[in-house]
């Protein structure tokens, strides 16, 4: 029997691999072993425990010495997968000319490399990374990651305990504006509905976020032009992309008219972070798509694409690196699975309320192009 392809997920900016008992890539990786399973090719998957905001060259190390530790039992081909900044991670560690600090035999695992996938990447930047690095924005980011990781590994009923608690916050402005002590209250009220094991492992990972934003300034317009003059391809790996655009949020009258409070403030957080993604600085361009591009954009994009389109967190031309795959409407967490779900029983739950319209069958479709790409 042959050796299993192995499939690496790198997670993004206040992203994880598992915790508190949840798999973040949970959708995308039983998605995969389905079409694995369909193809009659084995295959294995691993997460990668990137630190959620620390500089990419040290999560491009964690990403070196997963790989290496956990891919040597074999000579099987190797797919990477990497969400968000977990793109720009693969992209490093993949470049010949990276200097990661790193022994070569911690390096040798790259020549069984034959694909690298970037979901919603900031190739070329995100406008909200230079809000995100401001003293406001640093308070943005911890209770974003708050958020994620509470909604996603905590999940109903307990998510209804805390819509009432960020109810309480009032307006998002308050959020935004407010100081560090309205933070840790809400913090503290949220962790108080889970249990003491889950509880410290959160703190645990929101101390990472305190301790080392090095990564935030890095994904800047301004610092991605570096990064992608010093930073080459690997010309033995195939590099593909998937992008989206999450709907333009014209008024926050919709978000009043949602019953959920939960619902209602990731709305309005949604809103006020797509404007952050959406402030292109015209000196620092993103990529131009091609033809081939364009015409993926239309058909899956109701909305014409230009600087300004983002999904909520990073521009969607700043998205495209090789292959683009798949494009449409979702925002950056339904293209992993993280969506309101269309069907029941419901498989899905939603990170936040963004009005796009991402159902099981788009998603399938998404899955589709990857493991196509994967096993072409």
């Amino acid at each position: 029997m042959s050796a299993p392809h192995r499939i690496y997920f790198i997670p993004g900016m206040f992203g994880f691999g598992r915790l508190a008992g949840y798999d973040y890539f949970t959708h995308v990786r039983t998605a995969l072993e389905q079409r694995y399973a369909a193809a009659g090719i084995p295959v294995t998957f691993e997460d990668v425990p990137s630190p959620p905001t620390s500089s990419l060259r040290i999560r491009s190390r964690v990403l070196a010495t997963t790989v290496t530790r956990t891919a040597s039992r074999d000579d099987g081909p190797i797919h990477l997968v990497g969400h968000s900044t977990g793109g720009l991670d693969v992209r490093l560690v993949m470049s010949p000319s990276a200097n990661l600090g790193l022994p070569p035999d911690l390096m040798a695992f790259r020549s069984r490399v034959r694909t690298a996938v970037t979901v919603n990447a900031p190739h070329y930047g995100t406008p909200l990374a230079g809000y995100f690095a401001t003293v406001s924005g640093t308070r943005v980011l911890y209770a974003l990651s708050l958020l994620t990781v509470v909604s996603l590994s905590v999940g109903e009923p307990s998510l209804a305990l805390f819509s009432r608690v960020l109810s309480g916050v009032g307006s998002i402005d308050s959020l935004f504006g407010g100081d560090m002590k309205l933070v840790s209250r809400v913090t503290d009220s949220i962790l108080r509905y889970v249990d003491r094991d889950t509880r410290e492992e959160i703190h645990q990972f929101l101390s990472k976020v305190r301790v080392d934003q090095g990564g935030v300034i890095q994904i800047m317009p301004e610092a991605m032009d570096l990064f992608n003059a010093a930073t080459e391809n690997n010309y033995g790996v195939r590099y593909a992309c998937i992008a989206s655009a999450a709907p333009r949020p014209r008024s926050l009258r919709f978000a009043r008219r949602i019953r959920s409070p939960y619902a209602a403030f990731t709305a309005a957080l949604y809103s006020t972070l797509y404007q952050f993604s959406s402030q292109h600085r015209k000196v620092y361009p993103y990529a131009r798509a091609t033809p081939r591009q364009s015409e993926l954009f239309r058909a899956g994009i109701d909305e014409p694409v230009d600087e300004t389109s983002n999904d909520g967190i990073v521009p969607t031309l700043s998205m495209l690196w090789g292959e683009l795959l798949w494009a449409g409407e979702a925002d950056h967490l339904d293209v992993l699975g993280h969506f309101g779900d269309d069907q029941e029983p419901a498989e899905h739950m939603d990170w936040v309320t963004s009005g796009a319209r991402f159902t099981r069958r788009r998603f399938g479709a998404l899955v589709d192009a990857i493991a196509r790409f994967q096993l072409g």
